[in-house]
């Protein structure tokens, strides 16, 4: 992945990638045979309230292929699925993550400020967020939604998502670690483990240190280059540079652009090949911009939008 910081970096690494030689892919990579996927960020953000089962559930059912999620870990040491460090942008509830129990965070309503169309979006009429009260028990699941739990619309934990998905193809997020919090890459391998998730998941994170920690933990579970090893390979594929090769990574996860300078373009794309890496595309909302990304050949797209991305998809 790559984000801001990485563009302090980008001049340096341009002089460094000079003397690259070209090189082509080095070991099979299933992400490149996994095309073109419809990564469903957050379960689907606008479409379902941010990182619910209800989310995923609903994102494979409008053909999601992965189910891009993002975890943290609780006071007692739990790994939950919530994008942000704090609960206060999507739950009922204010707080670090990590200053509460799993008990006390399946207490929140996850739904609580989602309106459709929109995503989370808080400061609305109440009668616009008409998934809030599920979790809660305020409103009972009638109709349709009898398909569903109360546990649907709560913070899942990430065993939860490995139980209820088994056959999904899943992007995990390190959304945190040392120094802001107590590290949990290890949590996150051991897991893993146990549900023998190694090529069907991919693991990234901006931080380079949390993706090395967990390799160094799981070194058989795919993952995809964090900003500075992202910057390096953008940087080492500039103009008739080839790219670096790194058969560490399977993936390149980046933005069209990043601050005005373009990451994404057809050279980039045909040059991450070239060394066997797969390309995703985040976070894609408009039907243009699919579109294009399709044309020069990524290899899956991350969408608010699964059920748009899905119909673009099924027009080519």
């Amino acid at each position: 992945m790559l984000r801001k910081t990485a563009l302090t970096l980008l001049p340096v690494l341009l002089v460094a990638g000079a003397g690259v030689a070209t090189a082509g892919p080095l070991d099979p990579n299933p992400w490149l045979e996994r095309r073109v996927l419809n990564i469903s960020h957050q379960g689907g953000e606008i479409e379902a309230p941010s990182n619910t089962l209800y989310a995923l559930k609903t994102s494979v059912a409008k053909g999601a292929d992965v189910l891009e999620i993002d975890v943290h870990a609780t006071a007692d040491r739990e790994l939950v699925v919530i994008h942000d460090a704090t609960v206060d942008r999507t739950t009922d509830g204010t707080g670090r993550v990590d200053s509460f129990t799993l008990a006390e965070l399946k207490q929140l309503d996850a739904a609580h400020v989602f309106d459709a169309g929109c995503g989370t979006c808080g400061g609305k009429d109440p009668r616009a967020y008409e998934l809030r009260g599920y979790a809660t028990g305020e409103r009972k699941l009638t109709g349709k939604m009898r398909a569903f739990t109360a546990n649907d619309f709560t913070i899942p934990t990430l065993r939860e998502v490995l139980e209820l998905f088994p056959d999904e193809l899943i992007n995990i997020e390190i959304k945190a670690t040392a120094p802001d919090t107590e590290p949990y890459e290890q949590l996150l391998a051991d897991l893993l483990a146990e549900y023998d998730r190694t090529d069907d998941a991919i693991v990234v994170s901006f931080l380079d240190h949390a993706v090395e920690a967990f390799k160094a933990y799981a070194p058989d579970v795919h993952t995809a280059t964090a900003t500075g090893e992202t910057a390096a390979f953008w940087a080492t594929a500039q103009g008739p540079l080839p790219g670096g090769p790194n058969p560490r990574y399977q993936a390149l996860q980046v933005p069209i652009e990043l601050n005005g300078i373009p990451v994404v373009t057809p050279e980039f794309v045909q040059r991450a090949h070239d060394n066997g890496l797969a390309v995703h595309v985040w976070t894609i909302n408009d039907r243009a911009d699919m579109e294009w990304l399709l044309d020069i050949g990524v290899d899956g797209i991350m969408t608010d939008r699964p059920t748009l991305l899905e119909e673009v998809l099924a027009a080519r």
